[in-house]
């Protein structure tokens, strides 16, 4: 019985124990209202920066600018030296990129095809050249700044004997001498 005393006297102190050992009410969390904030905008200011171009493509005047926007090369039927209107409008180009760069001086050059004799192309080389020149003089370049020459076949661009090489081979070829940018 001693036991059973000592065991329910136990029980009655924890009970008591935990029943005053209540957690205690949270006090109440205070929220302060925020004060009203007047937002003043700031006008945006704005900075640009003007950047120079950025150069795209070749520089004006240069010999790649000739080579690339207007045409250095016509080409000519087999034993001809006619300009067709693909030639002529080439051609137009370089005299208006010409009257452009007054200081630029050219030297056309006649070529051929690798057939016939060396004589024979060496004079077809040459009228070809001349036709060029004086087409670009027509067109009011001065003749002054324009040399001719002629290689006949000895200057093939495209090695082979067939028809696409030879077709490539019989030109009249533009190259800038003096007076270029770069």
């Amino acid at each position: 019985m001693r036991k059973l005393m000592m065991t329910s006297a136990s029980i009655a102190v924890f009970i008591g124990v935990a029943a005053c050992s209540s957690t205690p009410e949270p006090e109440p969390v205070v929220v302060d209202e925020p004060e009203e904030v007047v937002v003043v905008e700031e006008p945006e200011v704005v900075v640009t920066e003007t950047l120079p171009p950025v150069p795209t493509g070749p520089v004006k005047g240069s010999l790649e600018d000739f080579q690339v926007n207007v045409g250095d090369r016509v080409y000519f039927d087999l034993d001809q030296y006619r300009l067709a209107a693909d030639a002529q409008a080439i051609l137009q180009r370089q005299a208006a990129w010409l009257s452009s760069y007054p200081n630029v001086n050219i030297l056309v050059a006649g070529n051929c095809d690798e057939r016939g004799t060396r004589e024979y192309n060496l004079a077809l080389g040459e009228r070809r050249a001349s036709v060029v020149k004086n087409y670009l003089v027509d067109l009011g370049v001065d003749p002054a700044r324009i040399q001719t020459v002629s290689y006949g076949k000895e200057r093939p661009i495209a090695l082979g004997s067939n028809d696409d090489s030879w077709a490539q081979n019989r030109n009249g070829f533009t190259q800038l001498i003096s007076g270029a940018v770069g």
